[in-house]
């Protein structure tokens, strides 16, 4: 696999946790525990055991149910953008490792994927909501599935 092609994934594994902080650790470690994506010897080995896959998973799906909630905290507030910016630097630090590339480079993309994301996302579910004249609810659950199906995208092109 070529080095931008790695980077790009490394950004767009970003994109998807701006969308859902905890899809992209969650496929990054699922993908890695079923040994699509070598990160053995690595400082993020542990992204590779049934552990850290189950605990994702876990949180991921928590996630789901939270972002629905009238109290959740806007992703573009600090206090969302701040753990898609750290979830979305470990998932591209572990693709870009397991593209033998550098792991403080897939970190800082997909940090700034990861904005971009979250504020893109933010955007197109705000202006399809009203565009569609549907429930926020509606556009929210398609927002999840795009966040899942391009997150395992993303991961089985290793």
């Amino acid at each position: 696999m070529s080095p931008s092609l790695v980077l790009l994934l490394a950004f767009l594994i970003g994109v998807i946790a701006g969308l859902r902080s905890l899809t992209a650790p969650a496929v990054v470690a699922g993908a890695a525990h079923l040994g699509r994506l070598n990160l053995q010897g690595s400082l993020f080995s542990f992204m590779a055991t049934k552990y850290a896959a189950v605990f994702f998973i876990l949180l991921a799906l928590v996630e789901i149910v939270n972002d629905k909630l009238p109290k959740t905290p806007n992703r573009t507030s600090p206090l969302g953008l701040i753990p898609r910016i750290l979830f979305g630097g470990l998932a591209g630090a572990c693709l870009a490792l397991a593209g033998s590339q550098s792991m403080a480079l897939g970190a800082i993309l997909g940090a700034v994927g990861s904005v971009a994301g979250a504020f893109a996302g933010y955007n197109a579910r705000k202006s399809l909501a009203q565009a569609l004249k549907v429930p926020d609810l509606v556009i929210a659950l398609v927002e999840d599935a795009v966040a899942f199906g391009g997150g395992i995208f993303i991961v089985t092109r290793f």
